[in-house]
């Protein structure tokens, strides 16, 4: 598996932090340890049941301002109480336009797809 430097920031307070995230595609949401969230002074919005490795686990859910590089987005967090250090899921990378190269485990841009369906 492979690691990037990750900023979060809190959308409100501006307050921000730079960590080492994994990167995993196989997962949905980016995942922040409690410690991270606290320390940002984030807020829950929801609550969401996740499945896991070790089963299903109630999750709560904020928001962060994120940035790899010079490519930044808000994108939506789960909490973790279990894990010491953030993951970062596909949804994240895929709102900054990023994909992992599955050869060289590096990141890359990709095309954001817009496409246009005539349903009548």
């Amino acid at each position: 598996m492979y690691r990037l430097m990750l900023r979060l920031i809190n959308p409100i307070t501006n307050e921000g932090i730079e960590t080492k995230a994994l990167m995993n595609t196989s997962a949905t949401f980016t995942v922040i340890p409690r410690h991270i969230y606290e320390e940002l002074g984030l807020s829950t919005v929801s609550k969401r049941r996740v499945k896991t490795a070790n089963g299903y686990v109630d999750m709560d859910k904020s928001f962060t301002l994120m940035k790899v590089g010079n490519k930044h987005e808000a994108s939506p967090a789960l909490v973790s109480n279990e894990l010491n250090e953030a993951l970062t899921g596909v949804v994240t990378l895929e709102l900054l336009g990023l994909t992992v190269d599955p050869t060289t485990g590096e990141l890359r841009e990709t095309e954001i797809l817009m496409l246009k369906t005539d349903l009548t």
